[in-house]
């Protein structure tokens, strides 16, 4: 089964030069030159990979991102973009993204990440990181063997980090996996959820983002 990308790219020398690249390494690839086509594909087709460019017409990319992950489509996406500010780099991960890659880029780049995020992806739908089994039937996490005693949000603050491994998890995505609407919660309580993580987790690597999240390292 071939890999599916939605390549989302207004100028269209570049976004085909992308397509008979991406083509020739055997991706299966659908080009849109604005948000609101690339939107309607997600409805219609489960692709693998977004590739976005971030200025384009109709609905950006970073909000069209922001979007998908509020309706919890987890798809991996790399942001291809000419902005180098380091405000449209963090504005990039905290609306979800995995991966950012500035133009002009080199294209043997742009295919290794596209190879290790698609790896990682793979791998976190075996819900397994390492020495971490997660038992999604019982809802427990194991490590060494060994059922964690968690509470209910040490838990869900686990299987984010988890199913992002190797990824950035932003605090704005934890706030709304772990606190409903009508609950406040706090970066401070991030941090002791985190803090107690990383005491029962001794050998695994919870890395701080400062300013932007967390991330478990496998």
């Amino acid at each position: 089964m071939s890999t599916k990308l939605l390549l989302l790219e207004d100028d269209f020398l570049f976004g085909e030069t992308l397509v008979d690249l991406l083509e020739d390494e055997a991706y299966e690839v659908s080009l849109f030159k604005n948000g609101q086509d690339a939107l309607d594909a997600t409805y219609k087709t489960k692709f693998d990979v977004y590739l976005f460019d971030i200025n384009v017409p109709l609905i950006k990319g970073t909000t069209l991102l922001s979007e998908l992950r509020d309706a919890e489509d987890n798809t991996p996406a790399i942001f291809l973009t000419s902005h180098k500010d380091k405000e449209s780099l963090e504005l990039g991960f905290l609306s979800g993204g995995d991966d950012y890659l500035t133009k002009p880029f080199d294209t043997d780049e742009l295919l290794f990440r596209l190879k290790a995020l698609l790896k990682r992806s793979q791998k976190n739908a075996v819900e397994k990181v390492e020495n971490l089994s997660h038992d999604t039937l019982h809802k427990s996490i194991s490590y060494n063997g060994v059922v964690l005693e968690l509470s209910k949000k040490e838990y869900e603050l686990l299987v984010l980090l988890m199913q992002h491994v190797n990824s950035i998890v932003t605090k704005e995505l934890i706030f709304d996996e772990l606190w409903s609407s009508s609950e406040s919660g706090s970066t401070g309580a991030i941090r002791v959820y985190i803090n107690r993580l990383k005491q029962l987790l001794p050998q695994m690597k919870i890395e701080n983002i400062r300013g932007v999240g967390y991330k478990l390292v496998s």
